[in-house]
């Protein structure tokens, strides 16, 4: 998810999120318990093929085909992240996984039983395009797994500060889910991020980002651009959105 303000220290976007995932390589305030959770009820049609739309290091795809031996796998992504292959093989999923690097919003390979899209609506204009489009990937029958930000309440001054985004920015909670329905998809199941998964998320980012840079063998420059991008990021957080943004992580079904 690409919550952390604006950035502007000279660092690789690409490179800064591929560190601070490091110790938190889903890409979303979600906890290794939720995520289990929420792929066991997202429960794809057997022997069918699974889409990720914006897949990032591939984590959500990787740890859902590692549970489902039945299942194949393609991860699209402008950046796709250099350690999805490894991770991928060790978890024994490489052979059954496909990756294509380009645009989510316009790549498109219909018929699959499952699509997730999770903390990527950006990619497509925002949650309401990127719901209309998760829909065309979609195979008879087929199940989906969306995740996206909303705003607890009428965001501070502080929290639109942090994250450059006004109040039309994001939607309430019941707004998101509303959205949903509006596009013709019931929600089949639904997990809130807690403040303790947005803790550790954020945290594992800061946290991750600060111990490379304080390596003894990273570049000086990197080290203080990386040191920067961390606090911005932290303050960003502390000072801005921490408790005003929430996330949400749906499965849904087609309606008709």
């Amino acid at each position: 998810m690409a919550a952390g303000g604006r950035e502007d220290v000279a660092v690789d976007r690409a490179e800064t999120s591929r560190i601070a995932h490091t110790h938190h390589p889903v890409a979303a305030p979600v906890s290794d318990a939720t995520v289990a959770r929420l792929l066991e009820r997202l429960d794809p049609p057997p022997g069918g093929r699974v889409l990720d739309l914006g897949c990032g290091s591939g984590a959500w795809l990787v740890e859902l085909l590692a549970r489902r031996p039945d299942l194949t796998g393609v991860g699209v992504d402008t950046h796709l992240h250099p350690d999805r292959v490894a991770r991928a093989n060790a978890r024994g999923v490489g052979d059954r996984l496909t990756w294509h690097q380009g645009d989510a919003a316009e790549w498109w390979d219909g018929g699959h039983g499952a699509v997730l899209c999770i903390g990527a609506s950006h990619a497509f204009g925002g949650p309401a395009a990127m719901l209309d489009a998760v829909a065309t990937h979609l195979a008879l029958g087929g199940r989906a797994l969306v995740g996206d930000g909303f705003w607890e309440g009428r965001p501070s001054a502080a929290a639109r500060e942090a994250l450059d985004a006004g109040p039309e920015d994001f939607p309430t909670l019941e707004g998101l889910v509303a959205l949903a329905e509006e596009r013709r998809w019931a929600v089949a199941y639904a997990h809130v991020s807690s403040a303790d998964e947005w803790d550790d998320y954020e945290w594992s980012w800061t946290g991750s980002l600060t111990e490379w840079a304080l390596r003894p063998d990273t570049d000086p420059a990197e080290r203080a651009q990386a040191l920067a991008a961390a606090g911005q990021h932290r303050r960003a957080w502390l000072e801005g959105y921490r408790g005003e943004l929430g996330f949400l992580t749906a499965v849904l079904l087609r309606t008709p």
